[in-house]
């Protein structure tokens, strides 16, 4: 009984020194640490697309905070441009009633991704790809549903965009 107890107590001891220099993140510190963000460029055709991304990508940056954002590339480290290059919708669940028509949409949203150093004047990474998508049901209309699940993409883009940028390569 001795025993089995000294040897718990050895396994907890292990346990809590192993887990001693654990630290949540990526643990790759960012090369830079001042990160301008360029108004997104849109090449789709859906009123508001640039500006909600725009948004959605500048609060993944501040959510993370391991770099800073700035307001101008003069003042930045780096740049990061995206395009909006490709908005659609690929039909996954047919209505039961008429099979012509859908129930449910995938919306996929593609963008490309540049990041620049701006003290160098290199590029890190030039049009990456970023793409994403997500499923939009249309029981409550097609334009209704395409209209809330917008944001939803835009938010993941901008986690793509964010992971593109800081994760290591």
């Amino acid at each position: 009984m001795r025993l089995a107890f000294l040897a718990s107590l050895v396994a907890v001891a292990l346990g809590l020194v192993s887990c001693a220099h654990y630290h949540l993140g990526t643990g790759a510190e960012p090369r830079f640490q001042t990160l301008h963000v360029a108004v997104v460029k849109s090449d789709v055709l859906v009123p508001q697309a640039a500006a909600l991304v725009s948004t959605q990508v500048r609060e993944a940056f501040i959510k993370d905070g391991r770099v800073r954002l700035v307001d101008s590339p003069a003042e930045a480290d780096a740049t990061l441009t995206l395009t909006l290059e490709d908005y659609h919708r690929e039909q996954t669940v047919a209505r039961a009633d008429d099979t012509g028509l859908a129930r449910r949409y995938d919306l996929i949203l593609q963008a490309r991704a540049t990041l620049t150093d701006q003290r160098t004047k290199k590029i890190v990474f030039a049009n990456q790809p970023l793409k994403v998508s997500r499923g939009a049901f249309t029981d409550s209309g097609q334009l209704q549903s395409e209209y809330q699940t917008l944001p939803l993409l835009a938010e993941q883009l901008a986690e793509r965009a964010l992971h593109a940028v800081l994760d290591t390569w």
